[in-house]
């Protein structure tokens, strides 16, 4: 599975953006996807993760309320909205997908993820 992520950038404190992760080589309907976040001088932290249907969602609690996962299983893509933006979201976002996923499994730990996208640097100013 290769991963594509896109979508950052520099954004003002309040304002919103979009990340997208395309997936190509593997049934993207069979993988379970999250995203994570590392921040400067920070460990890797979980943001917020979707199972293989798309009906189930969760996100870590600096960003609940605020962003939003969704998977779109035709266009092999999946999207992370985030609005509300603080300058502590500051950090590169990777995407990350798990073969084989169960179809109601859910993977919170980034060491159940196989796959993962380059990244994508999310800068938020004060």
């Amino acid at each position: 599975v290769q991963l594509q992520a896109s979508g950052g950038g520099l954004v003002q404190a309040g304002g919103s953006l979009r990340l997208s992760c395309t997936a190509s080589g593997r049934a993207f309907r069979n993988l379970g996807l999250g995203w994570f976040r590392q921040g400067p001088g920070k460990e890797r932290e979980f943001v917020a993760i979707i199972n293989r249907g798309g009906g189930f969602t969760d996100y870590g609690d600096p960003v609940k309320g605020r962003f939003t996962i969704s998977r779109d299983n035709v266009k092999n893509t999946m999207y992370l909205q985030m609005d509300s933006l603080k300058p502590e979201d500051t950090a590169v976002y990777y995407c990350a997908a798990k073969s084989s996923a169960i179809f109601s499994g859910i993977y919170y730990n980034a060491a159940d993820y196989e796959h993962w996208g380059q990244g994508t640097q999310v800068t938020v100013s004060s």
